[in-house]
């Protein structure tokens, strides 16, 4: 009985084909023959509709992809983790080679003008990067900064055998370049200031052979021919467990409203109004150079310079608070 079927169901197919192959001789045959009607044919019987694009079609458009207006924690972390992807990226490695490739690769895919700064300090060769937006007739003149650097060895670690090993620097480091390059894609293109984001080099092999410490930020000031209004620096500020004092070197006025805005949006836990550390930091050569300065750092942080400063240290949420803060002072200052 079931062949039987079978057999009744190909005869059934046949005379569907032979009918079709008929009626397309017809219209072969006869041009003036009115036009078959068609029917819906079974979905047993034809596969699915494949729409083909011609060869000959234009490609479409490249688009520059859309950010948004909000600061997106997520997606800063996800600039740290590829950071720490590379590995450690310590000065004239391969990774810090390609770190810099990547993060001028990124401000100019957010629509920034970048450029690598070449330049020397006590025998050691420093690569800037330099993104800027505005010119000198948009008002005041800002300079964010970040290291993205990472300390040639973990001098602090626990562990006596790892202390030659080089840090990752998932918080020392990435994190900053995280927030800055989050950042550039948020920041208002119709800003009325002219705005600098300032990746520093060398700024963390202190007291390592004849390394010194922020030399990547004291070349760039000293290479300067006209000063900006003020500048802040955001540095180890992914930590989970995030607590900012005020900086004791850092300009109070300034520092003053960066942390009042903070409270403003809810952040008084994490943005502490109370003075703590003396930071030697890529702020200082600014400050020494008579430009209002400010550190922003958690300086609380027991991996630091360890092999322990890694990925899993590392808060989105706090990336994002740091973020938020920054583009409500900015865009109301």
């Amino acid at each position: 009985m079931q062949n039987m079927q079978k057999k009744h169901k190909n005869n059934r197919r046949l005379f569907f084909w032979a009918c079709i192959i008929g009626m397309f001789l017809a219209c072969s045959l006869f041009p003036g023959a009115p036009a078959p009607t068609v029917t819906p044919v079974p979905s047993d019987v034809f596969p699915p509709t494949v729409t083909v694009t011609p060869t000959s079609a234009p490609p479409p458009t490249p688009t520059k992809p859309v950010f948004g207006d909000r600061f997106d924690g997520e997606r800063a972390f996800a600039d740290v983790a590829h950071q720490v992807s590379l590995g450690p990226r310590p000065v004239g490695s391969v990774a810090h080679a390609r770190t810099v490739t990547w993060i001028v690769e990124s401000l100019e895919i957010a629509g920034w003008k970048a450029e690598v700064q070449e330049l020397e300090i006590a025998g050691h060769p420093v690569r800037n990067i330099i993104a800027s937006r505005g010119d000198d007739t948009q008002g005041e003149w800002i300079v964010l900064g970040a290291h993205y650097d990472t300390r040639l060895h973990a001098d602090q670690d626990a562990d006596p055998e790892r202390l030659e090993e080089p840090v990752m620097g998932a918080n020392d480091g990435a994190s900053g370049v995280g927030v800055l390059l989050e950042l550039a894609r948020v920041l208002p293109k119709d800003l009325d200031k002219r705005v600098w984001l300032v990746f520093f080099d060398a700024e963390d092999n202190g007291r390592i052979g004849d390394w010194d410490w922020i030399l990547g930020s004291t070349a760039f000031v000293a290479a300067l021919d006209e000063h900006p209004d003020l500048a802040v620096v955001v540095d180890m500020i992914g930590d989970a467990d995030l607590q900012v004092y005020y900086e004791i070197f850092s300009d109070q006025t300034i520092r003053e409203e960066i942390w009042t805005t903070a409270a403003g949006l809810g952040y008084q836990d994490a943005f502490i109004q109370e003075e703590k550390y003396t930071i030697l930091d890529d702020h200082k050569p600014f400050l020494d150079a008579g430009i209002p300065a400010v550190d922003i750092i958690d300086f609380d942080y027991p991996y630091w310079h360890t092999t322990e400063d890694t990925l899993d240290k590392v808060s989105p949420q706090s990336l994002k608070i740091i973020g938020d803060t920054l583009l409500a002072w900015l865009t109301a200052r």
